[in-house]
């Protein structure tokens, strides 16, 4: 067993770590499997958090990671290396809780001789994994639940027939009805799957350019703010490594009036952002965004869209182009103090 990886960096030395993190995550069951690839997980840690120690390990199928987290009480707790939306699970494997099991006694010496707190989140209703968990430790923590978060999903069973026999008459005809006239005015499509550094960073200035002409860009509140540019940009730039990126964007006389972007774990894609330029509100852009990545992602055999937390009003929005909605479940792991 190797030892866990100590960085204050961000584990680009380990490409190995990397692939096999990004596999397990995908093969996880997840209800939201994206969250949990170090795309997602370093990339936070690169923009907001990057000065944190991350306590990392692998074995066989199976992957921990956490990030220390200090309170001003001098508690320590190793939360998911991704902390703010909290949607990933720091557990991956059939044999996580083995793992864990393993590194606890590596991870207490280096917490000061005394175990931390644990959060584990990311988790499917029924966990299994809770379960064998709670036998084995109950006698050295307590296990607190946390609030549940919900995400919205929707099948791609049956591709993009079957994807729109699940909308509703109203949804197909509007959707109809923008598709023509962005037509007949002269709006394209592009497709583009980033490979390597250059290309990834050609493309997200493409899409920071759309963004601040957007009106989340005009209001200072979209992904050309900091720490969020620096965020995607870095998701974008791991997600080239593997060609696990889909970028879309919408074009009118060669110029760029739209983008939407996700990324792929296996087979389930997770949708990140869009935006269009604001002049071309009236032309429903970000709809057909929407709906040219879906047909783009039923093209290449995708099961799953995933739109990501739908808990705020502003998300109401995913109800229409999601039907399944998935829990996320959490738990605190309190140590017992004798």
């Amino acid at each position: 067993m190797k030892f866990i990886h100590l960085s204050h960096g961000s584990l680009d030395w380990a490409p190995e770590l990397i692939v096999r993190w990004t596999d397990a995550a995908a093969r996880s069951g997840r209800p939201d499997p994206f969250s949990c690839t170090p795309a997602w997980q370093l990339a936070f840690h690169d923009a907001f958090a990057p000065s944190r120690r991350l306590f990392i390990q692998e074995k066989g199928k199976n992957v921990i990671a956490f990030a220390e987290l200090a309170l001003l009480s001098g508690q320590i707790i190793l939360v998911p290396v991704e902390s703010h939306w909290i949607s990933a699970s720091p557990l991956l494997g059939p044999e996580a809780d083995e793992l864990f099991a393993e590194a606890l006694p590596f991870i207490t010496r280096e917490c000061g001789g005394h175990p931390p707190c644990f959060l584990l989140s990311g988790m499917e209703k029924n966990c299994e994994l809770f379960r064998r968990l709670f036998l084995r430790f109950s006698p050295q923590f307590r296990f607190l639940k946390q609030p549940v978060s919900l995400q919205r999903s929707a099948s791609l069973q049956g591709g993009m027939d079957g994807y729109l026999s699940r909308r509703s008459g109203n949804f197909r005809s509007k959707m109809k009805k923008a598709r023509r006239r962005a037509a007949d005015n002269g709006v394209v499509f592009e497709r583009i799957v980033p490979s390597g550094t250059e290309e990834a960073d050609a493309v997200y200035a493409r899409m920071v350019s759309v963004e601040e002409k957007s009106w989340k860009g005009k209001g200072r509140c979209g992904m050309t703010e900091h720490p969020s540019l620096e965020f995607y940009h870095a998701m974008m730039r791991r997600l080239a490594a593997y060609r696990g990126g889909r970028v879309m964007f919408a074009m009118h006389e060669g110029k760029d009036i739209g983008f939407i972007f996700g990324g792929m774990a296996g087979s389930c894609y997770r949708g990140q952002q869009f935006s269009y330029d604001a002049d071309w509100k009236a032309f429903s852009i970000g709809d057909l965004l929407q709906l040219n990545q879906l047909l783009w992602l039923c093209e290449e055999g995708a099961v799953r869209y995933d739109m990501g937390m739908s808990d705020h009003p502003s998300m109401a929005y995913k109800t229409h182009w999601a039907e399944m909605e998935l829990s996320l479940h959490a738990c605190l792991l309190l140590p017992v103090r004798v």
